[in-house]
Formats: C-alpha cells, sequence, structure tokens
C-alpha cells in the first residue's frame, strides 16, 4: 500500500502558525519561552516565537541520541520549576508518543507542569496526549493522509514515503 502524501501547501503552514500565536497572544496564560521539539516543530516554534517576540529554545527529540534530548528537558524542567512559562510546539500531535515522553521527562526531572504548555499545527483527536493550543484537528479513524509539512518537502518523494511506510499504524 502506498501512503497517501499530502504537501501542506506554504500559505496554510503560515495560516495555521498565525492562528496558534493568535490563540496564545489571545490567552491569559503567556509564555517566557517558545521551546521547538525537533525535528518536526522547530521551524512552526521558530515562526510562532517571532509572532509572539519570544526567545526560542529547542529540544532535539527526533534525533534518537541517547541522553542528549534528556539533558536538555532536565535544563527547560529547571526553568518551569523556577517560575519560567514554556511554551513547547510540534508539527503534528499524531499519536501522543512525543508529547507524553517529553511530559514525562519533564515531571521525572522536576519541572512545574502549570508552567507547561503545549502548541501544535496539527492535532489528531485520537491522540493519547491533549494539547493546549492547535491550529487544525484531524480525526486519524477517517485521515489516512501522510502530512508533508513545507520543510519535508525538499525531501525526495521516496524518503517521505518510507518514512510514512515505516508507521503503518498511522495509515491503516
Amino acid at each position: 500500500m502506498s501512503p497517501d502524501l499530502y504537501y501542506i501547501p506554504y500559505d496554510t503552514f503560515l495560516a495555521d502558525v498565525r492562528a496558534v500565536a493568535a490563540s496564545v497572544a489571545q490567552g491569559d496564560w503567556q509564555p517566557e519561552f517558545v521551546i521547538g521539539i525537533g525535528r518536526g516543530g522547530l521551524v512552526p516554534a521558530v515562526f510562532i516565537s517571532h509572532q509572539l517576540n519570544l526567545p526560542m529554545l529547542s529540544i532535539d527529540h527526533s534525533s534518537k541520541v541517547a541522553d542528549f534530548a534528556d539533558e536538555l528537558l532536565g535544563k527547560v524542567a529547571r526553568k518551569s520549576a523556577g517560575g519560567e512559562r514554556l511554551l513547547f510546539v510540534d508539527d503534528i500531535n499524531d499519536t501522543g508518543g512525543t508529547i507524553d515522553h517529553i511530559r514525562k521527562a519533564l515531571t521525572d526531572a522536576g519541572c512545574d507542569s502549570g508552567n507547561l504548555r503545549f502548541a501544535v499545527v496539527m492535532d489528531n483527536v485520537r491522540s493519547k496526549a491533549r494539547v493546549d493550543y492547535r491550529a487544525q484537528t484531524i480525526d486519524r479513524n477517517s485521515d489516512k493522509r501522510w502530512f508533508v509539512f513545507p520543510w519535508e518537502a525538499v525531501g525526495t518523494a521516496a524518503t517521505i514515503t518510507q518514512e510514512a511506510l515505516s508507521v503503518p499504524e498511522r495509515l491503516a
């Protein structure tokens, strides 16, 4: 089975990150830092940090380099424990695995969960993790497209297809 690759237009992505930033800006809770979750959340986090005029930090979760991301998560957990409010940004909350991992690592490192919020461009209503801000909502029970964000579109179709096929449960 070949995945249904859906290339998200740049203008759609731009409108989505602006919508997320506006939701944050209009709320009572205001972050002091935007934290991009690598690798998919880095580009949206940069846009949102500019839109909100906030500094940005990054956590490279996707690299799978042992202890690298967890060391950085420990540092940002200490920031939250010290009273700083942190907005974590990712591209998609699909299964919830990334967000759950990050929340657990932050909790284990002594964060103040009241100082944390999570934002995504796209949120799967079937995800096991909940987020605070989103631009779009999908339902993986009916929407099986493989979303290709603008920064991923520079990859070859073969590479993107291979990545999609590596998680068949998202396509079935």
